[in-house]
């Protein structure tokens, strides 16, 4: 039987086998997601490979800039909770409170009418996870301001943002008194294929210890998701892209380098 690893989760790390419930569970996910993200990390050593099967102009790149906000500990990540600034080429950013997992069936069925407002379904070889997240737009100085000590964190995420985190993050825990975990600095590109019916996304991040994360991804709405699943799959087959389960999360690597790099005194 295949293997069921949701991804990210902070109450689940362990393999499972699939049953007849995970499979209805995932259905039922579907059923109250708003899309559809269908991911595939590379292995380091498919990387070069990889850049060439899928025909991409490297030097079309977006560079970004990430900053994660957690507790010194990682509490938000504990809970679920994950709290993200980006800084994007040009001058703009983007700001985001993200729960994941979550039950689709426990958000406020207002919230998913509101402009910024998804719940997303993300599915790799090996896992899913389900999440709700409420993205805001801002400019890359204000997110450099606020990492730089020069500006408060709170200001940064608008007021519906705000109320969304206080309604989900740990009592006691405030925007403010989080630390920034970062920069992470990665590069991103989005193309239409000749071969796919559909755009995909490619991104690599970039950690200051040289390690490396390849993600390659396409979207798609939740009743077209089995199909694209199969298409995706052979499209990267095509490109001499493995489909192979990995461990490795863009979100969960930078939190844990980034805390390594806190003094103990500050975790206490």
């Amino acid at each position: 039987m295949a293997t069921l690893k949701t991804v990210e989760s902070p109450q689940t790390t362990k393999a499972t086998t699939m049953s007849g419930e995970d499979a209805l569970k995932v259905l039922e996910l579907l059923k109250g997601s708003t899309s559809v993200e269908l991911k595939l990390m590379v292995p380091d050593m498919g990387h070069r490979a990889a850049v060439k099967g899928l025909r991409f102009d490297p030097v079309e790149a977006e560079p970004r800039q990430a900053y994660f906000f957690d507790t010194p500990d990682l509490a938000l990540n504990k809970a679920g909770v994950v709290v993200r600034a980006r800084r994007i080429q040009g001058g703009g950013g983007d700001t985001v409170v993200k729960l994941r997992p979550v039950d689709p069936e426990t958000i406020d069925p207002e919230l998913r009418r509101v402009p910024g407002f998804k719940i997303e379904l993300d599915a790799m070889p090996g896992g899913y996870v389900c999440s709700a997240s409420y993205k805001g737009v801002c400019t890359g100085q204000e997110v450099l301001d606020v990492t730089e000590g020069r500006s408060p964190l709170e200001p940064l995420f608008s007021r519906e943002q705000r109320a969304f985190y206080q309604a989900h993050a740990p009592v006691g825990i405030t925007l403010d008194s989080l630390v920034a975990l970062g920069p992470t600095y990665l590069l991103r590109i989005k193309y239409q294929p000749k071969d796919f019916n559909r755009r995909v996304t490619v991104e690599l991040w970039l950690y200051p210890d040289g390690s490396r994360i390849f993600e390659i991804s396409t979207k798609c709405r939740p009743d077209e998701a089995f199909q694209v699943a199969v298409e995706f799959r052979a499209f990267l087959g095509k490109c001499g892209v493995a489909a192979e389960p990995s461990d490795e999360t863009k979100t969960r690597s930078a939190l844990e380098f980034f805390s390594r790099e806190i003094p103990p005194e500050k975790k206490g």
